[in-house]
């Protein structure tokens, strides 16, 4: 049986002008280095510059546009892998709501002491994201809570989806779009907009190789448990929800292609994207070059896109992605 996508293009609109003011409409830039990289014309969208350094204001931020007053004095709980509670400790600040963000032990420090300083509260929970949203949901049932899911949320994905309305908007003749994946909001809320209004665009996800949970889950035609690693793309971690009915099909229906990528070209994306484009970024940002060099791709001639989705990297993993590149460790 399908599970219905109750989420449209008409949601996305929605809340592309309920966050107005609220979230940065964020430019789309060539890159001359990808470019002549590849032998196309490359294009940056760059969620960097949202408030949080994130693209998950969007969905957030109007998902708790959306709370009642009741619903607000009840507080908001999620389960996240950093950026996700970020964001809504950030809108929970300006909206006066109490926030709870579960995290696991594999979310790093400097990711928890952003939520703090927005005046959250951050729970370490257990060694994974699905330990994490245990958590989360316990809250939910026994405290009262609102749990806002960090994908799998039609207003989420509505959010997140604005970022295609404006890549069209700025480059309406785009021939691919490179998205990371994880749960699958990015990609879904994207992939929905673009095949909407153009089919032939071609969307195509990237994870890394170890713990792809989305992956995992749509060879399985379910939600699977992954063991979670370390990672560079650290933000792309976490299983999807074991009671998932929205993302999983609607990646299943928008996404053309999903690639892996292992942690040396990660980082060496890390390190080209600081020293050509004087971008220090995460390495869930990184993940669409990583594919195209990994998996030789062939991008000639092609209008490319690549969401550069977040820049919250402590610096101390940046040096690791940097030592390994630069043979210092094995």
């Amino acid at each position: 049986m399908t599970t219905k996508i109750n989420v449209t293009i008409g949601d996305v609109y929605l809340a592309r002008k309920a966050i107005h003011g609220g979230v940065r409409r964020t430019p789309l830039v060539r890159s001359g280095a990808l470019s002549k990289r590849f032998n196309c014309n490359a294009y940056l969208k760059l969620e960097t510059l949202q408030p949080i350094g994130a693209f998950k204001l969007r969905g957030a931020t109007y998902a708790m546009s959306k709370l009642s007053e009741e619903q607000r004095k009840a507080g908001v709980v999620t389960c996240s892998t950093g950026n996700h509670g970020r964001a809504v400790a950030y809108a929970g600040k300006r909206l006066g709501v109490k926030t709870v963000i579960c995290m696991s032990e594999l979310v790093p420090e400097n990711k928890v002491n952003a939520i703090r300083e927005l005046g959250a509260e951050a729970r370490i929970i257990g060694k994974s994201q699905d330990d994490a949203e245990m958590e989360a949901g316990r809250l939910e049932t026994e405290e009262g809570m609102i749990y806002l899911s960090p994908f799998d949320h039609p207003d989420i994905v509505a959010g997140q989806g604005t970022i295609g309305i404006e890549i069209l908007e700025d480059l309406p003749d785009v021939d691919v779009i490179f998205t990371g994946l994880s749960g699958g909001g990015l990609l879904g809320g994207i992939g929905l907009i673009a095949k909407t209004i153009n089919p032939d665009i071609k969307i195509i996800g990237v994870t890394m190789e170890k713990g792809a949970a989305m992956v995992a889950s749509l060879e399985a035609g379910k939600p699977v448990q992954v063991t979670e690693y370390p990672s560079f793309a650290d933000s792309l971690g976490g299983g999807i929800g074991f009671n998932n009915n929205l993302t999983l099909p609607l990646v299943r229906k928008v996404m053309d292609e999903a690639f892996l990528v292992d942690e040396k070209h990660i980082a060496a994306e890390m390190v080209y994207m600081l020293e050509e484009e004087k971008k220090l970024l995460e390495g869930a940002a990184v993940v669409g070059p990583a594919a195209i060099e990994q998996h030789g791709l062939d991008m000639a001639g092609k209008n490319v896109v690549f969401v550069l989705s977040g820049q919250n990297v402590a610096m101390q993993t940046y040096k690791e992605a940097e030592a390994l590149v630069r043979g210092d460790q094995a």
